[in-house]
């Protein structure tokens, strides 16, 4: 199990593209759930970015929403950025 911590730019990011989209705001927090139980559960499509943001992970919450995150440590993981493919990358 991990614990998840929201960093001050994805609270902005989530106020400004998610919330209010009742069925995407849903989602979110069932993937959330998921990602607690198991960072690398299948339907997450968790993977290591590449490039600038080499640093960083990245889940699927639909097709195209993205969360953005780091692992702290083996217990915890921040939360950076959600959105679009185009608005994270």
């Amino acid at each position: 199990m991990i614990e998840v911590a929201f960093s001050a730019s994805f609270k902005r990011a989530f106020s400004k593209r998610i919330k209010g989209q009742l069925p995407l705001e849903k989602l979110f927090w069932e993937r959330v759930e998921t990602f607690v139980e198991d960072p690398f559960d299948k339907r997450l499509r968790t993977h290591k970015l590449s490039g600038k943001l080499k640093d960083l992970w990245s889940f699927s919450i639909t097709y195209d929403s993205r969360v953005i995150f780091y692992f702290a440590d083996q217990t915890r993981a921040i939360f950076v950025d959600i959105g679009s493919h185009d608005e994270v990358y």
